[in-house]
């Protein structure tokens, strides 16, 4: 890779840590491709990233961000997955961890919070963004499905009284 190319790496990937919502790093060792491309598509399909680049270059990626507390954990073969969701990201490391041994979860950052392997594991433990939208939805409707049925059960019972009326009479 040429100067220029790393130069523009290291920008772009700068750009990529300052919105991420969170970032998560991990050790990879043993990883067929096979098994790199799937956590890339789950990582894709939860609108998140996995990137695997130059210790060095990422360090230099990661200066000036929220995320530059984690440089630490750049050492020996790392990737890095992010996204914008703080759940999506960790949610899918960690069940690919499960799965497959040879991805070791090291940390990662969200905003400027310095996160441990067991911090990560934590956030991936909690739902995401669609999920808790749904489970507010859910919260919100249940009032008025009550108020609906209260309001029809009088005339329910009405009918009830006029039908056993009718049968027994």
């Amino acid at each position: 890779m040429e100067r220029a190319q790393k130069q523009e790496l290291v920008a772009t990937m700068h750009d990529t840590f300052s919105e991420a919502g969170v970032i998560v790093v991990a050790h990879y060792i043993g990883l067929t491709v096979a098994e790199m491309t799937e956590l890339r598509s789950q990582m894709k399909e939860a609108g998140g990233r996995v990137k695997v680049a130059k210790n060095r270059l990422v360090k230099r990626a990661l200066e000036g961000t929220d995320a530059e507390g984690i440089q630490d954990l750049f050492e020996g073969p790392t990737c890095v997955a992010f996204s914008e969701d703080p759940i999506a990201a960790p949610k899918i490391a960690v069940e690919f961890a499960k799965k497959n041994e040879k991805l070791v979860i090291l940390g990662g950052a969200m905003g400027p919070t310095v996160l441990d392997a067991n911090a990560v594991k934590s956030l991936a433990s909690l739902p995401s963004l669609d999920e808790l939208r749904a489970i507010l939805v859910g919260l919100l409707q249940a009032p008025a499905t009550k108020i609906a049925r209260v309001i029809q059960e009088p005339g329910g019972q009405l009918a009830r009284v006029l039908q056993a009326k009718a049968d027994a009479g």
